[in-house]
């Protein structure tokens, strides 16, 4: 009975677009879940990526920060943040310059520990890794990064703005 109860749970049809309906999207439920992590909220448009209840049971979200991970570095300015959970999981939101000299709001989607959650602050600069040929305005925090790489890479953006 129990097993048929829980089958019945993860069915399709009760989590697929039967329950929810075709036009209630992840997005909209996550509004609805954690307003303050609404689009409205965070301050940006709708192009803007959406933070998913739990990314970790997402396969596209898997593969998304799999492929961060590895991404091309650049720098982001820490502009904002929301915990998420007690893990404590944070969505946090940069103003992000590549080396190309590309500018655009990007968030990331981490697990922070309670030191490194206590050391943020607005207007912090962090390394980032984006996906170049996706420019989805999906970021992670570049914690494997080479320290030397990272002041490079500040240097030429120093640069770029005296010019």
């Amino acid at each position: 009975m129990f097993g048929r109860m829980l089958g019945r749970m993860f069915d399709s049809e009760m989590f697929g677009s039967k329950m929810f309906g075709s036009e209630k999207k992840l997005n909209d439920l996550m509004e609805q879940l954690r307003p303050d992590l609404s689009r409205e909220s965070l301050g940006v448009g709708p192009d803007f990526p959406g933070v998913a209840p739990n990314p970790l049971m997402s396969s596209d979200a898997m593969k998304r920060n799999a492929e961060l991970r590895t991404g091309a570095l650049a720098l982001g300015v820490l502009v904002d943040w929301r915990e998420v959970n007690s893990n404590p999981r944070v969505v946090l939101m940069f103003d992000v310059e590549t080396a190309d000299g590309i500018s655009f709001r990007g968030i990331a989607d981490e697990s922070l520990t309670i030191t490194e959650l206590t050391r943020l602050a607005p207007r912090q600069t962090l390394p980032v890794r984006y996906r170049p040929a996706v420019m989805d305005h999906y970021v992670a925090l570049a914690r494997n990064a080479d320290p030397a790489h990272v002041q490079q890479l500040s240097d030429e953006i120093a640069s770029r703005k005296r010019t």
